[in-house]
């Protein structure tokens, strides 16, 4: 169903996967990946987003690291591999990436200009920083990883943001969530959910913690969300 096209960035250009709608013109949505690359499950979930009518792209953040990388979390040598890449990633350089690919998409024939993000997992402490340091119209953060140290950028933060925070997140201690709702639950432009006795990435397709019934109640919010803000 996908394609790949090329963000350009003052240090080279790097792919991302790009799913389109039926409709000539959409709005966009960036869809950040996790801890592991550019894989199916970010792929299922670009193709998702288009059959509902975006205009989806999921952008290989790792470019710089290594390209195309494209695991699961099935194996322990991949998980070794997954976290690798994620101390060795830079996230202020990712942001400025997932900026050039909101750029390239806004341009794209088949947008509308509307532009929206989706972050899991590191991609969910990425969607947050979108949110604050570019122009992106609406972004979703699940379980993002992190947000505890960052929570200050919310001062920035003048379009709406979705949060899905899982309550028994291995990854985000309950230290960690209290400074997090603490810091944005009374935000204007913030709306959380939080989701008893979930781990973390309680929506990936296949994984070990994925609650279906969950998954789909935050899949439901957070189209329900873009429908509002971006259309």
């Amino acid at each position: 169903m996908g394609e790949h096209i090329s963000v350009s960035t003052p240090e080279g250009e790097f792919s991302a996967y790009v799913a389109r709608p039926k409709a000539a013109q959409a709005p966009a949505v960036v869809v950040i990946q996790e801890i592991f690359g550019v894989n199916q499950v970010m792929r299922d979930i670009t193709d998702g987003l288009a059959e509902h009518g975006y205009l989806a792209i999921c952008p290989d953040l790792f470019w710089r690291i290594e390209p195309g990388i494209d695991i699961t979390d099935k194996s322990e040598a991949e998980w070794k591999r997954a976290f690798e890449l994620f101390n060795a990633f830079d996230v202020d350089q990712g942001v400025k990436d997932i900026k050039a690919t909101i750029k390239t998409i806004r341009e794209d024939a088949g947008s509308n200009g509307k532009v929206g993000a989706v972050g899991f997992c590191l991609g969910g402490k990425l969607a947050f920083l979108t949110a604050t340091r570019t122009d992106v119209d609406a972004a979703v953060s699940y379980y993002g990883v992190g947000l505890e140290g960052i929570v200050g950028e919310a001062e920035k933060l003048t379009r709406p943001l979705l949060m899905h925070i899982a309550e028994e997140d291995q990854f985000v201690p309950k230290e960690a969530q209290a400074i997090i709702l603490q810091a944005l639950k009374d935000h204007p432009q913030v709306e959380i959910h939080t989701y008893a006795g979930r781990d973390h990435a309680f929506a990936r397709v296949g994984g070990e913690h994925y609650d279906e019934a969950d998954a789909k109640l935050a899949g439901g919010r957070t189209l329900q969300f873009f429908q509002r803000t971006i259309g």
